[in-house]
């Protein structure tokens, strides 16, 4: 009988390196691709491309995500429910869902009024896709997500997933922000000489067949260079009361859920910048600097930060850093940047960046810790369950977000027949600019509140459970 190779002493025995870091880290590159497009461009496109009015995006992402109610929870009932297989519990959701996850986000950018222009046909066909979207990308992110806690139970381990996971995040969603402006925008000049951008049909969906391939590529890379370490239940049963039911009385949880709402939210609303950009700034290329503003300070941050939550924690650490970005949001709502001072906004998003990099960098560790701290408090292994129920709380976050903030558009005028085709409107694009300014100042301040004063969680704290994790896994060895 083969027996299991002692780890040397004073290292984990699930130990993991840099290599399947880095693997792990390709699969969240694979969602961003196609999450980060959909998230930040698809109102754009539903308003600007197929010319829906405003109010009526607003329902529609509020009616599709109402159903992520049933079906989030019933996808982690399902991965919970499989016993694993011989490639593992998780990995093969990854191969299993990539291509339609992938074809379904292409499809939400097709043009359907290229067939018809009866508004009840398009929103029909807005509906069907955007929901197919959203429970193929489900499908896949449910998995992936729990994956890292069987990955290793090593809570450095731990750490080095979340950290490469924030790397293949800001790879994945980089490049949309980074490289659409660039092809799915063109520039139209009005009788008055003034040149502005508008969104094209086709630049849009070339964009999102771009991002379809690279997902796919990226899902089976990831699927193929990680393992499960940490067993899995032969026959899992999941008490769904006892899973779900401790979640609600468990503050570490509940604090997770209500700081992952906003988090979601905040980077879901981050979107509306792109009208902020189109009809403010009269400068679409903004968003790629945005976008730099965004993702320069957490490559900056992701070679210290683990280093940082060993010596102070990772509760300590995104408190901290969420207390930058609520001042500096407040700031800009504050000084409300004129239309020739962009560099002023895009100051503000580099220091909100840096202080949000502590928080991205760590958040999915957390998650992780908060899976571990309700096994040990009611004996029940429920990783799907519990990142099932957290990621529906992000989808309800950014169905706050979505649905707010183009109810906010609609309230300040932007009327989609006039607005798509225009640059600054007096009063309108003011109206944008306050929008875009004031709900992030409320929002980081509220997550500095909740980890600085509600998150229970701290490093001295999570020691113990760390160890009853280890000694409960070893027994099951």
């Amino acid at each position: 009988m083969k027996t299991k190779k002692a780890a040397p002493e004073n290292q984990h025995p699930n130990k993991i390196g840099i290599k399947e870091a880095m693997g792990y880290m390709l699969g969240d590159s694979g969602n961003l691709f196609v999450l980060t497009y959909v998230s930040s461009f698809l109102k754009v496109f539903y308003t600007d491309v197929l010319k829906i009015a405003t109010d009526k995006v607003a329902t529609l992402f509020l009616v599709t995500r109402l159903w992520d109610t049933i079906n989030d929870p019933i996808w982690g009932a399902i991965v919970a429910k499989r016993p694993p297989r011989k490639d593992g519990k998780y990995r093969p959701y990854l191969k299993w869902i990539a291509i339609p996850v992938a074809l379904a986000q292409l499809v939400c950018f097709y043009d359907i009024t290229r067939h018809t222009d009866k508004m009840w046909v398009i929103m029909l066909f807005a509906y069907v896709t955007y929901i197919t979207f959203g429970m193929m990308y489900t499908g896949i992110n449910v998995p992936f997500g729990s994956l890292a806690s069987v990955i290793t139970d090593d809570p450095n381990g731990r750490t080095l997933l979340s950290t490469f996971r924030s790397i293949g995040g800001g790879i994945g969603g980089a490049a949309p922000l980074l490289l659409a402006p660039f092809i799915i925008y063109t520039k139209q000049t009005d009788a008055a000489g003034n040149t502005y951008n508008v969104a094209s049909s086709s630049g849009m969906f070339n964009f999102a067949l771009a991002m379809a391939i690279c997902s796919i590529v990226f899902y089976f890379a990831c699927y193929a260079t990680t393992k499960e370490r940490v067993k899995s239940d032969a026959n899992p049963k999941l008490d769904i009361k006892s899973a779900y039911g401790g979640m609600l009385k468990s503050r570490p949880f509940i604090v997770l859920a209500v700081t992952g709402v906003l988090i979601s939210g905040q980077l879901q609303f981050a979107s509306l910048n792109q009208y902020l950009y189109k009809n403010y700034f009269c400068n679409t290329n903004l968003s790629v600097l945005g976008s730099i503003a965004q993702y320069l300070p957490m490559a900056l941050m992701i070679p210290v930060t683990p280093v940082l939550v060993r010596k102070f924690g990772k509760k300590e650490l995104a408190g901290f850093g969420s207390m930058f970005s609520a001042i500096a949001a407040i700031a800009c709502f504050l000084l409300k940047p004129k239309p020739d001072q962009p560099w002023i906004f895009m100051v503000v998003l580099f220091i909100i960046g840096f202080g949000y990099s502590f928080v991205s960098i760590t958040n999915w560790a957390v998650v992780a810790d908060v899976i571990d701290y309700q096994f040990v408090k009611t004996g029940v292994k429920s990783e799907s369950a519990i990142y099932a129920v957290y990621t529906l709380c992000r989808k309800f976050g950014q169905t706050i977000a979505d649905y707010g903030g183009l109810m906010l558009l609609g309230k300040v005028g932007y009327d989609v027949e006039i607005m798509a085709n225009a640059g600054y409107v007096e009063g309108v694009s003011e109206g944008i600019l306050k929008v875009c300014t004031l709900i992030p100042a409320i929002t980081y301040t509220a997550i500095y509140l909740l980890y600085r004063f509600a998150y229970p969680l701290t490093k001295e704290k999570l020691e113990p459970i760390y160890k009853e994790v280890r000694e409960a896994h070893e027994n099951d060895e």
